[in-house]
């Protein structure tokens, strides 16, 4: 039962992180471009319409159930030496993607869709917009990292269970 509760776990870790990189993919190649072609008339047109929902309200939730599914899959994971690694690291990324989010993009966003050209002149919006742009690549990159880790280590713990299964 717990070989069971362990693969669930591991799997919907993975599931969740695949879900967050397709909406990180998303953000970026569908919303950034239309959010930053034009400072601050553009952050102004994204602010109108993402007036019911936006990236802000979707990515906490989906954030908390990444690091949630991630601990699960790690803790109940632990044991598996070949799978053990590959959930850490996965982690790893989780937790230094969500520290970039809160220490370098959240003021930003701060700046660019509340206080924006009330209290900062346009060109330092878009110099802060450009920062957010590279900034978000760099989550991005982390993010994917995350997703292969996580994938291989759900691998190696099939592997695992598999070849345990036949001794």
């Amino acid at each position: 039962m717990k070989k069971n509760i362990t693969f669930v776990s591991i799997l919907s870790h993975l599931w969740v992180q695949w879900i967050m990189l397709g909406s990180m993919l998303v953000n970026t190649f569908l919303l950034y471009p239309n959010i930053f072609y034009n400072v601050p008339k553009s952050l102004e047109t994204a602010m109108e319409f993402m007036e019911v929902a936006s990236p802000h309200t979707y990515f906490p939730p989906i954030g908390m159930a990444s690091i949630s599914t991630g601990i699960l899959a790690l803790i109940l994971g632990w044991k598996v030496k070949p799978a053990r690694k590959w959930i850490f690291w996965s982690m790893m990324m989780i937790v230094i993607e969500g520290a970039i989010s809160i220490v370098f993009e959240w003021p930003r966003n701060e700046i660019m869709f509340i206080e924006g050209t009330d209290v900062h002149s346009v060109a330092f919006l878009k110099e802060t917009a450009k920062e957010f742009v590279l900034i978000h690549s760099i989550r991005v990159i982390t993010n994917i990292i995350g997703s292969i880790l996580i994938f291989v280590g759900f691998m190696k713990y099939y592997k695992y269970r598999l070849l345990e299964k036949k001794n």
